[in-house]
């Protein structure tokens, strides 16, 4: 009878000791994992593409209508834009600038590239390469210069000269881009230009 309560208790206590060895075995050291997927290479961001129009306004605006109400005077003025006035031209060029945060995420200075200059009907692409140690976070795109002596003064139509944000894009998986649109930005012959 002792050696069957002896029996009994040597396999108990060795049961418990292999439960317990086990037990440290899993939970120290590194064991690879069958199940788990290797981790892909990161991906390079895909460079980012702006496209628009740029173009001439001829005339200007229809004169300022005084408005009151609530002891507040204020005149408003409303654009007038003809599309068969519009005509795109060779040799406009817009701005890009963004801001961006570095790798230790601090925000950097503002930086800015050039697109290409407009064709023929004003079409202008600008095309900048993302990097891997900044990533953007606002960019924007304005109006820069004109080469016609008889419309140079910008307007601020679609944020030409406040700038328009860069906010909505698509993926073009053929070309591997991040493409942006702005809305047309306008100059006009006017010196007085208009704002809208």
């Amino acid at each position: 009878m002792v050696s069957t309560h002896f029996f009994n208790a040597a396999t108990l206590l060795l049961v418990s000791s292999l439960v317990i060895v086990s037990a440290i075995d899993y939970s120290q050291g590194s064991h690879p994992d069958i199940n788990k997927p290797t981790p892909k290479a990161k991906e390079k961001p895909l460079p980012i593409g702006v496209e628009g129009h740029i173009l001439c306004k001829s005339g200007t605006s229809s004169p300022a209508l005084p408005v009151q109400g609530n002891n507040i005077s204020i005149n408003i003025t409303f654009a007038l834009l003809v599309v068969a006035d519009n005509t795109g031209f060779i040799g406009a060029v817009a701005r890009i600038t963004c801001l961006a945060v570095d790798e230790s995420g601090y925000e950097t200075a503002p930086f800015s590239f050039l697109s290409g200059e407009t064709d023929k009907n004003g079409y202008f692409f600008a095309t900048l390469t993302r990097s891997d140690k900044l990533q953007l976070r606002q960019c924007k795109a304005f109006l820069k210069k004109s080469p016609l002596k008889d419309c140079q003064v910008p307007t601020d139509v679609n944020r030409g000269i406040g700038g328009a944000v860069l906010d909505s894009y698509r993926v073009l998986n053929h070309k591997k881009i991040r493409l942006y649109w702005v809305a047309p930005f306008y100059y006009t012959s006017d010196s007085n230009g208009y704002k809208q």
